[in-house]
């Protein structure tokens, strides 16, 4: 490709409103122009990008004996209705009607499509196992799109999704899955790890996640450096930090702490540390009739030591949590506490089920709210002060240096950008779709299926977050736009530069090599900093005195200083590199 012949828009300064790295990095470098709020358009140099991720995708997922098609954007809202994610869903799914008032959905995702092709195509276990993947546009109504392609309402998703008999066979379709992943990954030239995941909106039973490690990731990945343990946030588990409750050494006593809330506050007050100290977290659960009235409130009481912080996830799996919770009311905090947030606490609590994190279940000796304002009780103690809990679980966000649930060292914590997901969904959406096989027996059986999403658009922005510079994009070589960039100086004025960097064009073409001539006569200064924006993996400087000597100028990306390369070794040093 010559550069004359394609189209290169740099810019020097990103526009006000990209916030992070990849964002200010792409619309620079002139890989996408924003149309609107999470809305873009993916200009020549990023579109070289997506389809040589997208290549990679149609290689590995072949390889694992998936088989492409391509699903509509628009789906018909009956099929969303049969699983009932027409109305679980929230308003990220777009909805829309026809001129016929019939309803339809710009598709987030396309279980229910497959779903309904499975149930029409494949009729008997003879045709089990099947997996059919497609990489189309996606549609999801983010409140708050931002971050570029990070958090987009509009991109592109490779989704492919699996039939097998049964769960055992479902098993293995989603191992063949991890493991295509993790080609597809490794050959992106991206770090990365493999954590398990909650399945979400999405649902299942297994999930994981595959994060692009970058400092600037949304996601927190808690992973064990001595074993292979790994998990997000909202999956790691956090076990108890006590090995058993103590004694109680310390009398009951109503404390005044007056103006102290919060626990740190009390905790400073009492000059006591913060791990001494529970709070404490009022959620309501409410049962609905078939109407939607509410028929029954249950009030829940969450008890978590002083410094650590509630998942909400775990606690949306707790008994009695599944249909949803809320935070109470200020004024359910007054009829069943008789007192303000910041002074609550088990005892003298009416009408409530205590949860106490396992941590928090094994403390003695503790503070808590009196449910009187500026009062905390200290010297609790369980089975004196208060009965024992109704449930102990896991409910808090580990940290850095938790004992790791595997029992093998400690955790710790880095930052992780999701680029991937694979869930294995058993038959949550084969049996409300009454999608079946016939077995050996004749008997209809539901569908074990599994979903597994990349996104496509995506990975450019994670791989940019993870890798670049000051003066701009670091591609891995998979992903650049082009492998090599020639920059001849003076093209436009020597001919001798002119004929040599044409040489060598047609030279490196004819090897197979991705490369780019810079044929715009622009000034060595402009022309390099335009490509290192870019982040073209290999440049090759012509120059007249360069020339005079035998010798042409050749530098990685990531290289400090250039190497002096004889002309005729130039082919073989680029393709040593490009092996490499």
């Amino acid at each position: 490709m010559r550069a004359s012949q394609f189209f290169i828009s740099t810019l020097k300064e990103a526009p006000a409103d990209a916030q992070v790295v990849s964002h200010q990095l792409m619309l620079r470098a002139g890989l996408i122009k924003r149309l609107g709020a999470g809305l873009y358009t993916y200009m020549p140099m990023g579109l070289r990008t997506i389809r040589k991720v997208e290549a990679i995708i149609r290689e590995e997922m072949n390889r694992a004996g998936a088989v492409e098609m391509l699903m509509p954007v628009v789906q018909p809202a009956e099929l969303w209705r049969e699983t009932g994610r027409w109305s679980k869903m929230g308003p990220e799914l777009m909805r829309v009607k026809d001129r016929h008032d019939n309803d339809f959905v710009i598709q987030p995702t396309s279980e229910e499509v497959v779903t309904d092709i499975a149930r029409q195509e494949l009729r008997s276990y003879k045709q089990l196992p099947q997996n059919f993947y497609h990489i189309q546009t996606k549609f999801r109504d983010e409140r708050r799109p931002r971050f570029g392609v990070m958090r987009g309402r509009e991109f592109t998703m490779k989704d492919a999704y699996s039939f097998d008999r049964d769960l055992e066979a479902g098993r293995l379709s989603y191992a063949a899955m991890q493991a295509a992943y993790c080609r597809i990954f490794d050959r992106l030239g991206l770090r990365y790890r493999a954590v398990d995941a909650d399945t979400g909106a999405i649902g299942g039973d297994v999930s994981q996640e595959f994060q692009v490690i970058a400092d600037t990731g949304e996601d927190a990945i808690v992973y064990n450096p001595d074993s292979d343990y790994a998990a997000n946030i909202e999956m790691a588990e956090g076990v108890a930090l006590l090995d058993a409750r103590a004694a109680a050494t310390e009398p009951l006593v109503n404390t005044p702490t007056p103006g102290a809330a919060t626990c740190a506050q009390v905790a400073d007050y009492l000059k006591l540390p913060i791990a001494r100290t529970v709070k404490s977290l009022v959620l309501a659960t409410d049962q609905l009739d078939d109407a939607g009235a509410i028929v029954k409130t249950t009030v829940w009481l969450l008890l978590l030591r002083g410094d650590h912080d509630l998942n909400e996830v775990k606690a949306g799996k707790l008994p009695g949590f599944k249909a949803g919770f809320r935070f109470a009311s200020a004024a359910e905090l007054q009829t069943h506490f008789g007192a303000p947030a910041g002074y609550l606490g088990p005892i003298g609590a009416r009408d409530i089920r205590i949860v106490a994190d396992r941590t928090v279940a094994r403390m003695a000796d503790f503070v808590c709210g009196a449910n009187l304002e500026g009062h905390h009780y200290t010297g609790v103690n369980w089975g004196r002060d208060l009965p024992e809990p109704d449930l102990v679980a896991d409910l808090r966000n580990v940290v850095a240096g938790d004992p790791s649930p595997d029992g093998k060292g400690v955790l710790a914590i880095q930052r992780g950008i999701e680029v991937g997901h694979v869930f294995l969904l058993g038959t949550q959406y084969s049996q409300p779709m009454n999608a079946t096989f016939l077995d050996e027996t004749g008997k209809p059986q539901p569908f074990v299926m599994g979903c597994y999403g990349i996104g496509v658009t995506r990975l450019l922005g994670a791989a940019i977050e993870q890798s670049h510079d000051a003066k701009g994009i670091v591609w891995p070589l998979a992903m650049a736009p082009f492998s090599v960039v020639l920059c001849p100086i003076g093209y436009d004025r020597s001919e001798a530069v002119r004929e040599a960097a044409d040489a060598l064009y047609a030279e490196l073409q004819a090897a197979g090599i991705d490369v780019v001539l810079d044929d715009r006569g622009e000034r060595p200064g402009a022309m390099f900093a335009d490509w290192e924006l870019i982040g073209v993996p290999l440049r090759v400087v012509l120059s007249d005195r360069g020339l005079k000597e035998g010798l042409l100028e050749v530098q990685g990306r990531r290289d400090e200083a250039a190497s002096r390369v004889a002309t005729a070794d130039v082919l073989g040093w680029l393709k040593a590199r490009l092996a490499a």
